[in-house]
C-alpha cells in the first residue's frame, strides 16, 4: 500500500538531489533555473518533512550527512526510475507501441536485423525493446510480449514456438593453430569459455559427444552468449554457443566452427505473451510477422 503521508513534495526532492549531486546550493540552483534561496527554502522544507538533517556546512560548502548520502542515492534512483516511466507513457503520444522484453544475445544478433522489415510492413507501430533473461510476471511489468528460450512454459502466458537450438563450438583461427584443435576430444584440453545462465552447457556437450573425464565447468564465465563469442574472437578459449548466434563471426572468418559435435534440444526459443493480450492487434501483427520470420530459418 502507497502511503501518501511518506511522500515529500516532488520539487523538494528535485532540489535536493540537484544539491547533492553538485554538492552546491549554487549550481543546484542553476540547474533548475531558480534563485539560491529558493533550492535551499525546498531543502529546508524536505529537512524538515522528514525530520533529518541532510546537509552540513563545512568550510563554506555543503556536504552531505551520513543520512542524506543514503537518501540522495534512494532519491536519485526513484527519480530516474520515474523518467523513464514517464518516457515510456509518452513514447504511447501518436503511434502504437509494442513493449518486448527479449534476451540480449538473441535480440541484438537474431531479432534487431530483420526488424527493418516488420518496419516496412508496419510503420506507424514501434517497438521498444528491454532486455530480460528470464521469465516474469506480465501482470507487474510493462510489456505486451517477450522472447523465452527453454521450455513452453510461462505461468498466465501463450507460448509459440519460434525455432529450436543447436549449439556448437566456435574458436579464433589463431587458438585453433596455437592447439592444435581437430576433433572434440581435443577440446579437453581447451580453455573452456561457460555462459553463466547456462552453467551446465558444456557438460551436456561432453556427455552427448560420449567424452567423459573431463572438467567440463573450468574455465572464465560470461553472463551472455555475445560476450562468450567475442571473447572467443579474442582467442580467450572455445565459445559453445548457438549456431545463428555465430553466423557472422564464422562468415567473416573471426570464428571458426568445429566439425565436432553439435548439442541439439537445448530447448527452443519461445514468443510468449499474456492470455489477455492474444487478440490484441498489436500482439498478432507481430506475432504473424516473427512466426513468418522464424519460418525463412535461423541464417
Amino acid at each position: 500500500m502507497l502511503h501518501r503521508t511518506l511522500l515529500p513534495v516532488m520539487a523538494n526532492l528535485v532540489a535536493f538531489e540537484a544539491a547533492a549531486r553538485h554538492a552546491s546550493i549554487s549550481r543546484a540552483a542553476e540547474e533548475l533555473h531558480l534563485t539560491q534561496s529558493a533550492v535551499s527554502r525546498q531543502i529546508h522544507q524536505l529537512e524538515q518533512f522528514l525530520g533529518v538533517a541532510l546537509f552540513q556546512r563545512v568550510r563554506q560548502r555543503i556536504v552531505l550527512t551520513d543520512g542524506g548520502r543514503i537518501y540522495a542515492a534512494e532519491v536519485r534512483q526513484s527519480l530516474a526510475s520515474l523518467a523513464t516511466a514517464s518516457h515510456q507513457a509518452m513514447s504511447f503520444a501518436g503511434s502504437d507501441s509494442l513493449n518486448l522484453a527479449v534476451l540480449p544475445t538473441f535480440g541484438t544478433r537474431w531479432l534487431i536485423p530483420r526488424m527493418g522489415r516488420f518496419t516496412a510492413q508496419h510503420p506507424a507501430i514501434s517497438i521498444n525493446l528491454s532486455a530480460r533473461l528470464i521469465p516474469f510476471d506480465f501482470q507487474e511489468e510493462p510489456f505486451d510480449a517477450a522472447i523465452h528460450h527453454g521450455e513452453p512454459y510461462w505461468p498466465g502466458a501463450i507460448c509459440e514456438h519460434l525455432m529450436d537450438e543447436d549449439v556448437v563450438p566456435v574458436v579464433s583461427p589463431a587458438y585453433k593453430r596455437k592447439l592444435g584443435l581437430t576433433g572434440a576430444r581435443d577440446l579437453a584440453r581447451a580453455t573452456l569459455l561457460q555462459q553463466a545462465t547456462r552453467p551446465t552447457l558444456w557438460a551436456d556437450w561432453f556427455k552427448a559427444a560420449g567424452i567423459d573425464e573431463v572438467d567440463a565447468l573450468r574455465g572464465p564465465r560470461f553472463e551472455q552468449f555475445s560476450m562468450v563469442a567475442q571473447a572467443a574472437v579474442a582467442g580467450l578459449g572455445v565459445a559453445l554457443v548457438p549456431r545463428f548466434l555465430a553466423t557472422e563471426e564464422v562468415a567473416a572468418g573471426t570464428l571458426l566452427l568445429l566439425r565436432s559435435h553439435t548439442l541439439t534440444g537445448t530447448g527452443g526459443y519461445y514468443l510468449v505473451y499474456p492470455e489477455s493480450r492474444a487478440q490484441a492487434p498489436l500482439v498478432r501483427s507481430f506475432r504473424e510477422w516473427i512466426l513468418a520470420e522464424a519460418r525463412r530459418g535461423t541464417g
